[in-house]
């Protein structure tokens, strides 16, 4: 009867503390969710509600236009050869790899912060056989001992009331969504480069087209002036002229040659493969780039912008990081512990009477730690700083690239529409003078001047053009645009709540 009220005592015992450990697992739960981080707040915008007198009537002009961040590229540019240089760039560039393996490794690094959350579980079997010499045995004869035992254990898991590992978790995701951000925002600026290239390369083959015309046109021109220096009907110097202004002909192209050969290098470099060839006999395309863009106001660029959504990321992560520094001031408490069963024959593991556990709380308090843990609040607060001043700099850097396409895009095309009507005035005014040359009325030098400005109208017309537009290149970049056709992202769409 004795016996049969100690197995019940023990087992009442057990009961308890089974009880107590359940206990102290629901309130660890329960006080999770306390956390000493500061209220996130997004800091006031350091720009103005409404962009610049000079480009606010560009806004205005494109409200029904389409939102970038919503116009895939393949949309936005028409041109097959610049769609495929894209593609090919997308696919090769090392830079967008080596961003892409950074979400990756961010990714990796939230799954390890975030497990830090829930107790880490083993199951083991140990088994141990030992041999005592006789002159150490208590008996006085050799002795031979094992020991077996099986179950599962709880690592030193962290009771977190001050919301310590929750902190990290909650900065490694920030840093991880910041990471995905920065890749997108490399594939926009990626994508608005070989854009930019592929127009400054059409541009050089329009101009180098150009020259090689008027080349051919001055040959000509000196071979006839040849024919009439030699029967005497003209002077030396009008051969000369003729002379001189094919060498300048000559001289551009030379010139234009070695600027479209460095810019075929430049743009090959970023699309990671030799450039294929592109028609010659095309002209330079003005509807390579289409559509008006929906500019809107510049609060919007919060949301259309990944870097500044990333430097917002960070701006979360840094505050985060505070709650987790100042978590550091109070108790850690952690949990330890097995269930299982042990015996000293293996035969005899699973017997009743075979079982044992074990359970270690273990509460830790700062006393003395020559300022370590204030230093690192101090450090956690000025990254806050640091993190607040990065994401002010980003948006005021947003506001001036949004600013700047909007004013280049209107002069540009004021300056195209001047240029083609200066193209037209230097073209009547080379017939005119060649005209008077042929009636005796002027000397040949008007002529060669007229010829000249010509040809450089014809130049000046074309760059101009391809300015307008880069500049449009430049406006789809800073709104957003152009990261819809990449690598989808892993990131989920909300923010996951514990």
């Amino acid at each position: 009867m004795k016996s049969d009220n100690t197995e019940r005592n023990v087992s009442q015992n057990e009961c308890l503390r089974c009880v107590a450990v359940r206990c102290a697992l629901a309130g660890a739960l329960v006080l999770a969710g306390c956390s000493l981080a500061p209220r996130y707040q997004e800091p006031p915008l350091p720009i103005t509600t409404a962009y610049p007198a000079d480009t606010e009537m560009q806004a205005n002009a494109t409200a029904g236009g389409r939102i970038a961040a919503e116009t895939a590229w393949r949309d936005y540019f028409v041109d097959p050869n610049l769609q495929a240089l894209i593609a090919q760039a997308l696919d090769n560039s090392r830079d967008l790899k080596i961003a892409t393996l950074r979400v990756a490794e961010a990714q990796a690094a939230y799954g390890i912060q975030r497990a830090d959350q829930f107790p880490t579980i083993a199951a083991g079997i140990d088994g141990s056989r030992a041999r005592t010499p006789a002159d150490l045995s208590p008996t006085g004869r050799a002795l031979i001992s094992s020991q077996y035992q099986a179950g599962v254990g709880l690592a030193a898991w962290e009771l977190d009331f001050w919301g310590r590992v929750r902190n990290l978790k909650d900065a490694a995701l920030e840093t991880y969504l910041a990471t995905d951000e920065a890749r997108r925002a490399l594939t926009i600026s990626l994508i608005a480069q070989v854009a930019d290239g592929y127009l400054a390369l059409r541009e050089l083959d329009e101009r180098i087209a150009l020259a090689r015309r008027t080349i051919a046109s001055h040959e000509e021109s000196f071979r006839i002036f040849s024919r009439r220096y030699e029967v005497g009907a003209i002077a030396r110097m009008d051969l000369v002229q003729v002379e001189t202004l094919l060498h300048q002909a000559q001289t551009l192209a030379a010139q234009l040659e070695q600027a479209r050969a460095a810019q075929a290098h430049a743009l090959a470099l970023l699309v990671g493969a030799p450039l294929p060839p592109l028609p010659e006999d095309v002209r330079f395309d003005d509807g390579a780039v289409l559509h008006d863009l929906r500019v809107g106001l510049p609060s919007e660029l919060l949301l259309q912008r990944p870097d500044i959504v990333a430097a917002e990321h960070q701006l979360r992560a840094a505050h985060a990081n505070i709650g987790a520094a100042r978590a550091a001031f109070f108790p850690r408490i952690t949990l330890t512990g097995s269930f299982g069963t042990a015996s000293a024959a293996l035969d005899g593991l699973f017997d009743s009477g075979s079982r044992t556990w074990n359970f270690l709380p273990s509460l830790s308090v700062p006393i003395f730690d020559a300022g370590r843990n204030r230093a690192s609040l101090d450090l956690a607060e000025v990254r806050r700083e640091l993190a607040v001043a990065n994401y002010e700099k980003t948006v005021q850097t947003a506001f001036r690239e949004v600013s700047d396409a909007l004013s280049a895009r209107h002069w540009l095309v004021e300056q195209v529409r001047i240029s083609q009507a200066t193209l037209a005035a230097q073209a009547e005014r080379a017939r005119l003078a060649r005209l008077r040359y042929d009636n005796g009325s002027a000397p040949y030098f008007e002529v060669l001047d007229a010829q000249r400005d010509l040809l450089a109208a014809e130049q000046q017309l074309v760059q101009t053009r391809r300015g307008l537009l880069s500049s449009r290149v430049s406006l789809y970049a800073a709104l957003g645009g152009g990261s819809q056709e990449f690598v989808e992202s892993p990131v989920p769409a909300t923010r996951p709540v514990n």
